[in-house]
């Protein structure tokens, strides 16, 4: 299937990047729904999967609405207002959604599967307001396991793409950057051509202008989204997802270390991947105790953070102690 979306010179004006939350649920739920986890994200999917099990979150609400395959409730990722809104600001926007869309949204899904909806959705289906409060509190429960202890490393991606798309917008113009996102998208003719498209987009069907959310987990497919009177979105693989979970090699830790002690420098570097207390321990070969008064000490100077996993709570790096770890010299 092919896709056109016609630009008026108020199109590409109102044309922006977000980066969404939602949409990083989203994708990252399908992509732990496919039969074959996509190859870069084989690691983080082996660290979640068992979380996701023992929470029964991959037996839930997204599990009922968001299929390896197929089309994707619109509802569930609402128009980014700001250019990094914050999860709670798209569940809010979630929680109100009116009971028209979400009805929309699952009669396309139940034509997707011979016209049954699992008993949850037809409860849904009836009455949206009273059910969309427990989409969100799974929502957030996913984000603590899922995404939260790794949201640091990915957000810095994100950004980063939409750093180099900036400047490549101010370099060699709107089109040149539209032309470059993904190889089933193409400019031409004052006009954006996608191809390989589940679902079609035109620009009768849509607002004014576009949103182009870059995302760790859309990949190697563009995704979009198209509600009326709303700009249309799309979320495209951001530049350097084959090495967004690869263990990275800190050449100043020596010089951290002289800082903040050898013990909590190991600590951060043993932090690549969030872990528990547990966990640590056995990774650096510190006592249990020790390495639970350092993480105390990294946790109040905001070098690591905590996101409760069940029972277990999981410390992760923030975005500061991964800019002291590749501080250059």
């Amino acid at each position: 299937m092919k896709a056109r979306l016609t630009f008026s010179v108020h199109d590409l004006a109102e044309t922006r990047f977000a980066v969404s939350p939602m949409w990083e649920v989203v994708t990252s739920f399908r992509a732990l729904a496919a039969a074959a986890v996509p190859g870069p994200h084989r690691a983080w999917a082996d660290q979640v999967r068992p979380r996701l099990a023992a929470a029964g979150l991959d037996r839930g609400w997204l599990a009922d609405m968001i299929p390896p395959i197929g089309h994707l409730p619109d509802f569930l990722n609402p128009a980014p207002a700001a250019a990094s809104p914050g999860l709670a600001d798209e569940l809010a926007a979630i929680e109100a959604t009116g009971p028209e869309q979400v009805r929309r949204d699952l009669d396309r899904l139940a034509a997707e599967r011979e016209g049954r909806l699992s008993p949850r959705l037809r409860g849904l289906h009836q009455a949206p307001q009273t059910y969309l409060p427990r989409i969100v509190a799974e929502i957030e429960a996913y984000w603590a396991l899922a995404i939260a202890p790794y949201w640091a490393r990915i957000s810095s991606l994100l950004e980063a793409d939409i750093f180099h798309r900036g400047r490549q917008v101010a370099e060699q113009g709107t089109a040149q950057a539209l032309d470059e996102l993904h190889h089933t998208v193409r400019w031409a003719d004052g006009s954006l051509h996608l191809v390989q498209r589940h679902c079609a987009i035109t620009r009768i069907d849509t607002g004014a202008g576009l949103l182009l959310v870059p995302s760790a987990f859309a990949w190697p497919r563009v995704l979009t989204r198209s509600v009326a009177s709303e700009p249309p979105q799309l979320a495209y693989p951001a530049r350097g997802i084959g090495t967004l979970w690869e263990r990275r090699t800190h050449a100043h830790v020596e010089a951290l270390a002289a800082v903040i002690g050898r013990s909590r420098a190991l600590i951060l570097v043993e932090l690549d991947s969030p872990a528990s207390t547990t966990e640590l321990a056995q990774r650096s070969g510190l006592s249990a105790a020790g390495v639970s008064q350092h993480l105390t000490a990294l946790r109040a100077a905001g070098l690591t953070s905590t996101h409760r996993a069940g029972r277990s709570v999981l410390y992760a790096r923030t975005g500061l102690a991964d800019a002291l770890l590749t501080a250059q010299t």
